[in-house]
């Protein structure tokens, strides 16, 4: 399996386990399941690219949802918002096969139950929605394989409740004893990377400029921002201010579109941050301002396992360095800061200090600039980036910028 998946999975199943409560490496189970599922039934390389996707990303609007209805007061609890902005975001994907519907009806079943009362929906929906429920309920990578019979007795007995029949059937026909022994925590990884590759995107110099990497960018970076109120257009900001500055500064496409790509997932390891204290009003305790320190150390390690990120793992992992070497996580000096992280670090700065927080309203750009330039006459960021952004961002002042246009 490719790294870039790994990474989506272990995002995906950080956020529904905190809201949830789904256990380890989720996402890659269903995953194989859907795939296994999908070569029992005879699907072409590109249907099974198509099914085996929409499985990885079926939770993708999990936060999304969550935040949704923390704000309405859990009133009217409804499905449908999770299922609707799921299918909406992976709609971009560059399958060979329609996936409409794929997550949209995941929790969907025959007998018309679900979120849209409807009784036929795509088979592909139905794969999902019958491997989801499965691992949910029994904790697949838990089950010893003594307990198989007694597992697939209560399988059986929940068809008609949920999925379809056909579906459920299916996953019984392929859950055998070696089946349930590689969706373990210790073999899943390599159980995926047996059953089919799936969909990747190479990041690497000769695609980097694709709009298809652009738009993965504003994918995973709609993610992160949906773990908190505050924090719902950070990264999409950060990402559009520093197309803003490539621009600026004469970037070539390229260059601009690595540069985007690091804005867009400099924050990932938010998603391991409890949303508790994200959204936290007063100040944080010293464990509570540890915890979030911690986010940037899984940015680093997280980007760190897709290869041919390059300088851009670096550049989103050093958006809390100062020059002085008083910041974190590795202390790094001005001498070990090239442009781009002193960049992504003024960025990052600006959009925090402009942005309402739990704990400041929104600052017009007047107001921000004062506090930027404070930083850069002690020595933690760069002047004459600073000085830079007064001059690009004036004309934006409380307001959102624009994504780049493809």
């Amino acid at each position: 399996m490719d790294s870039l998946c790994i990474m989506f999975s272990k995002a995906f199943d950080t956020v529904e386990a905190e809201l949830v409560g789904t256990s380890q490496h989720h996402s890659l189970r269903v995953a194989s399941l859907c795939a296994k599922m999908g070569q029992y039934v005879g699907d072409d390389s590109d249907s099974l690219a198509a099914l085996f996707t929409c499985a990885l990303f079926h939770d993708n609007a999990l936060a999304e949802y969550t935040l949704n209805q923390r704000a309405a007061g859990y009133q009217n609890i409804d499905l449908r918002p999770h299922c609707e902005y799921g299918q909406r975001n992976v709609e971009w994907l560059p399958c060979a096969r329609s996936i409409d519907g794929y997550i949209l009806h995941h929790h969907s079943c025959e007998n018309g139950e679900g979120p849209f009362g409807v009784r036929e929906f795509p088979r592909e929906a139905a794969f999902i929605g019958a491997a989801d429920m499965i691992d949910v309920i029994y904790h697949l990578q838990r089950v010893p394989p003594d307990e198989l019979g007694r597992l697939q007795d209560k399988i059986a007995a929940r068809i008609g409740t949920f999925s379809t029949k056909n579906a459920i059937e299916t996953l019984l026909d392929i859950l055998d004893r070696e089946m349930l022994e590689s969706l373990r925590d210790e073999n899943v990884h390599t159980t995926v990377r047996q059953l089919f590759p799936a969909w990747k995107v190479q990041i690497d110099q000769q695609c980097i400029d694709n709009a298809c990497v652009v738009r993965l960018a504003q994918f995973i970076s709609h993610i992160i921002d949906c773990k908190s109120k505050y924090t719902r257009k950070h990264s999409e900001q950060i990402a559009n201010r520093a197309w803003l500055m490539g621009n600026y500064y004469g970037y070539t496409r390229e260059e601009n579109t690595q540069l985007y790509l690091a804005a867009s997932l400099h924050d990932i390891g938010k998603i391991a941050v409890p949303s508790a204290v994200l959204e936290k009003p007063g100040k944080l305790d010293e464990e509570e301002y540890g915890l979030v320190m911690e986010h940037v150390r899984y940015t680093y390690d997280w980007l760190g396992e897709v290869e041919g990120l390059g300088k851009i793992r670096l550049w989103a992992a050093d958006h809390h360095e100062k020059l002085d070497g008083s910041g974190y996580p590795f202390s790094k000096r001005a001498e070990e800061l090239d442009f781009n992280s002193r960049l992504l670090a003024c960025i990052d700065i600006y959009q925090a200090v402009s942005e309402e927080r739990p704990y400041h309203a929104a600052r017009s750009h007047e107001n921000t600039m004062p506090i930027l330039y404070r930083m850069a006459e002690k020595g933690l960021i760069d002047g004459k980036i600073v000085k830079d952004l007064d001059e690009a961002m004036t004309e934006y002042s409380l307001c959102d910028l624009p994504p780049p246009t493809l």
